[in-house]
């Protein structure tokens, strides 16, 4: 298979997708376009490793549950009944991730793209955690007082000859690449260091780093390769925000190929499912079933999302159900083939163009509805 669309690992933490729709914008848009390629389901991934979560496991009702049952049952606790996904999940610890990120650090330290060397980092003095500079309040236990501590750390050095990003990271067309993006993602020191105090992540002790797991904006990474990997794709393309690529870009420039298999970023934009009870109005005047509200909100949306990069404003949102509704109600009663496969050559270089294009948007309706009509995480 050549691509497969991954969402970018969600965060786990106290939330549903009911009370927070916008945090399954990646999941619902890579399973969209993956059935649009006509592959199967792929697993929805989930970012454990976080400072948050430490604190959640900390503070949990005892007696306590260990941390990997722990985080399962809150992603668990995210589905409504039968909203399970069809692929399953994967998390940034599971074993056949931390197998890769592993196989991929020792091939980056023989490369000397990594290395292990002594650093000076500010350290918690109560507590041991890594904190920032600037002298704020631990953000593991809240105090100030902070010292530098030597020691050894993993540390990778941006490469010199090639940018951050280039256009082969981004999925998108020509003129749809994010230059701005390009230019950010490269505002980061040279060395970064990667290796982080958390209770919970990918176990450095096979390097001698013992107390310390690997940055989890690695992991992310890892995880994308991972699923591909188990589906055997050529290019994973993580579904992710501008903001959030901005923010692990740099981190991953020497995790998003391996094995033949590499990572791209396919960016969308923010939504406003704050104010999507404000086509209420409008169902009413329509008469929309459920089923069509579900197919706006939980598929059309996410697409609409991946060609309105820069986001939607709430007061866009009566015009693009009123034009999603017209394509509904365009759905041919044979399928164009031709259409079809044009617009599957579009989503795998990246076009999003055929979304605002209503013969093409109706046909992808019309084949979804003859493969099943199933909405939500299919």
């Amino acid at each position: 298979m050549r691509h497969l669309f991954l969402n970018g690992p969600v965060q786990n933490g106290p939330f549903t997708f009911d009370t927070r729709p916008g945090k399954a914008v990646g999941i619902r848009l890579a399973a969209a376009l993956n059935a649009i390629l006509g592959l199967p389901p792929a697993p929805h991934l989930w970012n454990t490793v976080t400072l948050a979560g430490d604190l959640r496991h900390r503070e949990a009702a005892r007696p306590k549950i260990p941390r990997q049952r722990f985080e399962a049952d809150l992603i668990e606790g995210k589905y409504g009944p039968g909203e399970s996904p069809a692929g399953g999940v994967m998390t940034d610890t599971d074993a056949e991730v931390v197998a890769l990120v592993l196989e991929m650090v020792e091939n980056n330290l023989r490369a000397g793209t990594l290395t292990v060397s002594r650093e000076t980092v500010p350290t918690c003095r109560s507590c041991g955690h890594m904190t920032g500079a600037g002298g704020h309040p631990c953000k593991a236990c809240g105090s100030t007082d902070t010292r530098n501590r030597t020691g050894l750390h993993l540390v990778a050095e941006l490469a010199r000859d090639r940018p951050v990003l280039d256009r082969s990271d981004i999925h998108a067309s020509h003129r749809q690449q994010p230059k701005h993006l390009q230019h950010t993602a490269g505002n980061v020191a040279g060395r970064l260091i990667l290796s982080r105090t958390r209770d919970h992540g990918i176990d450095l002790s096979p390097l001698a780093l013992n107390g310390l797991v690997l940055d989890p904006r690695v992991g992310i990474h890892a995880t994308v390769l991972a699923a591909a990997r188990r589906h055997e794709a050529d290019t994973a393309v993580m579904t992710i925000t501008e903001n959030a690529a901005n923010h692990i870009a740099a981190h991953g420039q020497h995790f998003r190929e391996h094995g033949g298999t590499r990572l791209q970023y396919a960016l969308h934009g923010h939504l406003p499912y704050d104010h999507v009870a404000s086509l209420q109005p409008l169902h009413e005047m329509y008469g929309t079933t459920q089923a069509i509200r579900d197919g706006f909100e939980q598929w059309f949306l996410p697409l609409f999302a991946l060609r309105a990069k820069s986001g939607t404003r709430p007061d866009q949102l009566s015009a693009i159900f009123k034009y999603y509704l017209r394509a509904h109600l365009a759905k041919p009663a044979a399928v164009d083939d031709h259409v079809i496969e044009a617009v599957r050559r579009s989503v795998g270089s990246g076009d999003m163009d055929w979304v605002t294009d209503r013969t093409a948007l109706a046909n992808v309706m019309g084949a979804r509805a003859a493969s099943a009509g199933v909405i939500g995480w299919t």
